[in-house]
């Protein structure tokens, strides 16, 4: 009972602020919606786009190691070559930005960006700084700190792109308030933060090869993720209006955004639950199945509400010219209905060393979905092509939730 209790504890600490963070975030697009034009909603959701794909480069996924490290010295480590590679990747990412931009070379997507593609290494730093710092407060169980951070980061980011929209400057905006609001949350961690361990390079090093299946199959899982997640805004959007990729980025926005601030709290405190369980030799299964049959029981009643009210609802909370995110809701609802149970449950490849098995899943939904984008294109139907992108989606969460469940089940064998 004292164990339930602290774990219901610290994920109502984790998501007190990520569901304020996320209300803060979401509300402020009562104001957004009203102020930017759906094509400026469009342009900057291309931007945020690369941002989620890069991140995964410039941290290759090594801060999640600092929850299994079996030190708190090897995790001081680990962080320090995290925060190393970030800076170094960023510094890369910013010289070539600016090669391109100086000689007008800005190919595809980055050309209808222009001057803002310098906005996006400084945003890949502050991430990978903020994903490094939240996990190292979540190996610490820290949780107060890394609701406080999300929830300025959200204030900070809504105030500054209402802000710039209310004096005019509208296609840039969005990117320049999510970079200030990323930059000031990550201040939060920074006044909080005890100082590393002073680690030799080469003991750094060593830590690194020590956690290589990170960057080995996790990050090269989620970046193979990230793009195909991102297909509609990286590729379909060359060949469709900007406004037609605003409408589809609001309801993305309003339907992943909310499950993935839950997938992100469930899994981090989860994963540091497992973890310690499995070190210990003691059961798991109990405790994902209560979390499973809890999360459902409240999620499908409210899918269900959204399926129905989303049409109307869209079209009178942003206005006339956003009414038709409805039926890009309706498209998206089942596979991020089944994300909310499979994602939250991800961490149970690192636990288990199977991320190269996970790997093939990811890339059988990037298979699906390019099939799905290239249909869209070559039926010249927006719709249609995202339509088929969040089936593939659904059919591959299903897959995974299965699998990462069968994985729990042979654990719990072993231990009979």
């Amino acid at each position: 009972m004292k164990w339930r209790q602290s774990i219901v504890g610290e994920m109502g600490t984790l998501l007190s602020g990520n569901v304020l963070a996320q209300v803060i975030s979401l509300a402020a697009y009562f104001a957004l919606t009203r102020i930017f034009p759906t094509e400026d909603y469009g342009l900057y959701s291309i931007f945020y786009s690369y941002i989620e794909v890069l991140i995964i480069v410039s941290t290759c996924k090594y801060e999640l190691a600092l929850v299994s490290a079996d030190s708190d010295r090897e995790a001081d480590a680990m962080a320090r070559f995290t925060l190393r590679l970030n800076a170094i990747v960023s510094a890369a990412l910013l010289t070539v930005a600016l090669v391109l931009w100086l000689t007008g070379a800005l190919p595809g997507n980055f050309a209808q960006l222009g001057w803002m593609v310098l906005l996006i290494p400084p945003m890949v730093f502050f991430c990978g700084t903020s994903r490094v710092y939240s996990f190292l407060f979540n190996r610490s169980h820290r949780y107060g700190t890394m609701a406080a951070s999300e929830t300025v980061n959200a204030a900070a980011g809504a105030l500054s792109k209402i802000a710039l929209g209310l004096l005019g400057v509208l296609q840039a905006g969005m990117p320049v308030g999510t970079v200030a609001g990323r930059a000031i949350g990550n201040l939060v961690y920074r006044l909080k933060m005890a100082p590393l361990a002073p680690c030799p390079l080469e003991e750094q090093r060593a830590a690194a090869r020590k956690h290589r299946n990170f960057p080995r199959y996790v990050a090269t899982k989620d970046f193979v993720n990230s793009f195909s997640s991102n297909l509609p805004f990286l590729w379909l959007a060359l060949y469709f209006d900007r406004a037609d990729v605003g409408l589809f980025a609001l309801a993305l926005t309003f339907t992943f955004r909310p499950v993935n601030i839950l997938n992100v709290a469930f899994e981090q405190v989860l994963y540091a639950r497992t973890a310690e369980r499995v070190r210990e030799g003691r059961r798991i299964g109990d405790m994902i199945g209560r979390f499973l049959l809890v999360l459902n029981a409240v999620a499908l009643p409210l899918f269900v509400l959204a399926w129905f009210v989303a049409e109307p609802v869209f079209g009178f909370c942003f206005g006339g010219r956003w009414a038709g995110c409805g039926v890009y809701v309706r498209a998206l609802l089942p596979w991020v209905y089944l994300m909310l149970s499979s994602t939250s449950l991800m961490f149970i490849s690192n636990v288990f060393g199977t991320q190269r098995t996970e790997f093939f899943f990811y890339l059988v939904l990037l298979v699906l979905r390019v099939a799905a984008i290239a249909v869209g294109i070559a039926q010249g139907d927006f719709l249609m092509g995202i339509r088929l992108y969040a089936a593939a989606g659904a059919l591959v969460a299903a897959s995974l939730l299965v699998w990462y469940l069968w994985q729990v089940r042979r654990y719990e064998i072993t231990l009979r």
